[in-house]
C-alpha cells in the first residue's frame, strides 16, 4: 500500500510537471533564443515601471506583535556572527546556505571571509545553489563549478541543486487565493492578470536539507530592481532549464508580473521550509548592478551600511529599502533609481498581500 502510494505521488508530480511544459510549450520556444545579461538591462531599461518608498517601517516603540531585524554596522566576519546567533533558533540538522555565487571576478562581491568564516561554525552545512538560465558559465553544472571555484566558494561543500534535475513544489494557499479573487471581483485585482504559479520548478536536492540560511548581498538588479533575500530564494532555488522559465514568462516581460512570480517562488520555499529558514541581508558593496553582471558590475555609489538580519522575509527586505532611503539624496540617487524604475518596491507590497510576513517591524541595533 505504501509503495503504491509512493508510485501514485511520483506520477501525479510527473504529470504535473509534463501539465507545464505543455502548457509553456510556446514559451520555451519563444525563449530558445537564450538573451545575455547584457542584452536583458537593454531590455529593462526601455520598460520602466516607477514605484517610490512609503516610509520608514520601523516601529517607534517596541512592539512584541511585530519581527525583530537585527542590525550591526560591524561589516566584519564577527558582525555576521553577531547577527547569525539572533536568528538561528531554527537552523538545525542539514543546513544550506543560499548564497548567489556571482559572474567570474565581479568586483563587488561580498568578501568571501564572512561566509567562510560563519559557514564553519554551522554544523552539517552546505553552500547550495541553482543554475542560471541566461547565458553563462553558470548555465552549466560543470561551468559553474568552474566559476564557483574562481569566486573562492569552494572552500566548502557547494551543492548545484538542480545538478541532477528539478521537482515541483506548491504554492500553498495559491490556488485559494487566485479563486477568492476571481469569484469576489470588484473591480480591480491585488495582483497583475496574467500567469501566476501554483507550484514552481526547485533544485531537486532542496529536500534533502532540513534548515536554510538565506545569506545575501543587498543590491541592485536589473530586472527586478533590487535583490534582497526574496530575489535569493525566489529565482535562488528555480532550476535553471524550467522553473526560472516558469518566473521569467514569454520573452521575459517586466514589471509586476514577473515580480509577482517571483515572490510566489518564494513562498513555496518559505512554505516548505517554515520556522526552519532564516535571513541575513548584507548592505556592502551596494551597486546598481546585481552580482550576475559579473566583471561589468557599476561601481557603487553609496557607502556602506552594515548587516540585518531576521526569520521574517519581508520584515528584512523591508528594512534594507529603508536604510537605503535613509542614506543622505546624493548617495542614494542612483540606487534609488535602479529600485524605482523597475517597480522594485512591488516584490514587499505582493509578499504583503501573499501573507509572507510583516513591513512593520523592530529595529534593534547589536
Amino acid at each position: 500500500m505504501e509503495k503504491d502510494d509512493e508510485q501514485k505521488e511520483e506520477k501525479t508530480k510527473e504529470v504535473s510537471r509534463r501539465s507545464f511544459l505543455k502548457f509553456a510549450g510556446g514559451t520555451v520556444a519563444a525563449m530558445a533564443a537564450i538573451p545575455t545579461l547584457s542584452q536583458l538591462v537593454a531590455h529593462a531599461e526601455s520598460n520602466s515601471n516607477r514605484a517610490t518608498w512609503d516610509g520608514l517601517h520601523a516601529t517607534s516603540q517596541y512592539d512584541p506583535s511585530k519581527p525583530n531585524v537585527y542590525f550591526t554596522r560591524d561589516l566584519s566576519p564577527e558582525g555576521i556572527q553577531k547577527i547569525y546567533e539572533k536568528i538561528n533558533q531554527g537552523i538545525t540538522g542539514k543546513v544550506g546556505i543560499k548564497l548567489h555565487t556571482g559572474e567570474p571576478h565581479g568586483p563587488n562581491l561580498l568578501p568571501i571571509e564572512y561566509i567562510k568564516s560563519l559557514q564553519k561554525r554551522i554544523p552539517h552545512s552546505s553552500i547550495v545553489e541553482c543554475n542560471v538560465l541566461y547565458k553563462s558559465p553558470r548555465r552549466e553544472t560543470k561551468t559553474h563549478r568552474e566559476t564557483i571555484k574562481i569566486n573562492g566558494f569552494d572552500f566548502c561543500p557547494v551543492d548545484i541543486l538542480d545538478a541532477d534535475g528539478d521537482v515541483m513544489l506548491p504554492v500553498p494557499g495559491m490556488k485559494e487565493f487566485l479563486d477568492k479573487q476571481m469569484d469576489n471581483f470588484g473591480g480591480t485585482f491585488p495582483f497583475e492578470p496574467g500567469i501566476h504559479l501554483q507550484e514552481i520548478a526547485i533544485g531537486k536536492n532542496v529536500l534533502k536539507y532540513d534548515s536554510v540560511l538565506v545569506y545575501t548581498h543587498f543590491k541592485g538588479h536589473a530586472m527586478g530592481g533590487f535583490g534582497g533575500s526574496l530575489k535569493n530564494i525566489g529565482i535562488g532555488f528555480a532550476s535553471g532549464k524550467v522553473g526560472k522559465r516558469m518566473i521569467h514568462g514569454e520573452g521575459w516581460p517586466l514589471g509586476k508580473g514577473f515580480l509577482e512570480r517571483m515572490v510566489e517562488s518564494g513562498k513555496a520555499i518559505t512554505e516548505h521550509f517554515k520556522s526552519h529558514i532564516a535571513y541575513i541581508d548584507v548592505l556592502k558593496n551596494i551597486s546598481v548592478d546585481c552580482d550576475c553582471a559579473g566583471a561589468s558590475a557599476a561601481k557603487p555609489t553609496c557607502n556602506d551600511i552594515g548587516i540585518l538580519g531576521s526569520t521574517d522575509i519581508l520584515a528584512v527586505d523591508q528594512a534594507g529599502i529603508d536604510m537605503i532611503y535613509q542614506l543622505p539624496a546624493n548617495e542614494r540617487h542612483d540606487i534609488a533609481e535602479r529600485i524605482e524604475s523597475r517597480g522594485g518596491l512591488h516584490q514587499l507590497e505582493y509578499m504583503e498581500t501573499l501573507g509572507m510576513g510583516s513591513r512593520k517591524y523592530n529595529l534593534i541595533e547589536i
